[in-house]
């Protein structure tokens, strides 16, 4: 089977709500299963190809911090 896991991800949410995407995102995270790691992967990848340098500058910075506790 030839599944294109970045296609289905982005396929499944789009036409989403704001609403509906957060809901997907805090479902995978409260979840804790390791196989929602992917999705969030994908969507974190649209997030970040669609961001300003400042973003993605503000981004980073909140991931140094959150690793430094």
């Amino acid at each position: 089977m030839n599944l294109n896991l970045r296609n289905a991800v982005i396929h499944n949410v789009s036409g989403n709500t704001q609403d509906q995407l957060q809901d997907t995102i805090v479902d995978a995270i409260q979840s804790g299963e390791e196989k929602m790691l992917p999705g969030l992967g994908v969507l974190f990848e649209l997030i970040w190809q669609n961001s300003s340098q400042e973003d993605k500058k503000e981004m980073l910075n909140t991931l140094e911090n959150s690793l430094k506790r």
